[in-house]
């Protein structure tokens, strides 16, 4: 276990927030214990069996019927195979939060070799073979993209001002487009995903 005692924990408008948030944090989380792997477990079976749901040829004759769907029927091999398509489109959406969240992490002094610890440690090249954007050196000014709360956004580097802005569309298809002002890629990041946020999807507990 990591003692946390020592980490700095300053508010937003704390003078040295931004330097604090992105000096990395070492070592950057603990272990998952076998209940936090079950309770994942959990939650992505409940947001897979909504999706499945939602899409069931099944489903859907039952709520054309004005008819509760009965949980025993998620025993018909064809809701499985709805649930297994849903399955699908969670691997889907890690595939992206993932490729977001490895390009935060590495444009902000994350290592290949650190990346590749976190994504259940695979060696270095792999991380780089499946992220290939996400370190690069200090001098590169790419636009760098990010999905989040079901939208994107891209940060991109003013070189005249030598500032970070970025472009977004949420999830609700809001779009923004920052002023130049950020100091920091990390800051222009923050301002992305607080829009994105803010302009999320709401959840919906039942199927539409």
């Amino acid at each position: 276990m990591s003692d946390e005692t020592g980490i700095p924990t300053p508010d937003q408008n704390d003078a040295h927030f931004w330097a604090t948030v992105t000096t990395l944090v070492e070592p950057p989380w603990n272990e998952p214990a076998t209940e936090d792997s079950f309770a994942m477990d959990d939650r992505v079976h409940e947001a897979a069996r909504a999706l499945a749901e939602r899409i069931s040829t099944r489903a859907l004759a039952y709520r054309a019927a004005g008819k509760p769907l009965d949980p025993a029927l998620m025993a018909a091999p064809d809701l499985q195979l709805a649930l297994l398509r849903a399955l699908y489109e969670t691997k889907q959406s890690v595939d992206r939060l993932a490729e977001s969240a490895a390009t935060v992490a590495g444009r902000g002094g994350a290592s290949y070799a650190q990346l590749g610890a976190a994504w259940g440690g695979i060696k270095r090249q792999s991380a780089r073979l499946k992220w290939p954007h996400a370190v690069v050196g200090r001098s590169t000014r790419e636009s760098i993209p990010l999905h989040y709360a079901g939208g994107s956004a891209v940060v991109h580097h003013d070189a005249d001002a030598d500032a970070w802005w970025y472009s977004a569309t949420a999830a609700d298809q809001e779009e923004r487009e920052s002023e130049a002002v950020h100091g920091t890629y990390a800051e222009a990041i923050a301002g992305a995903t607080e829009f994105l946020l803010a302009h999320a999807l709401p959840d919906r507990d039942e199927p539409a």
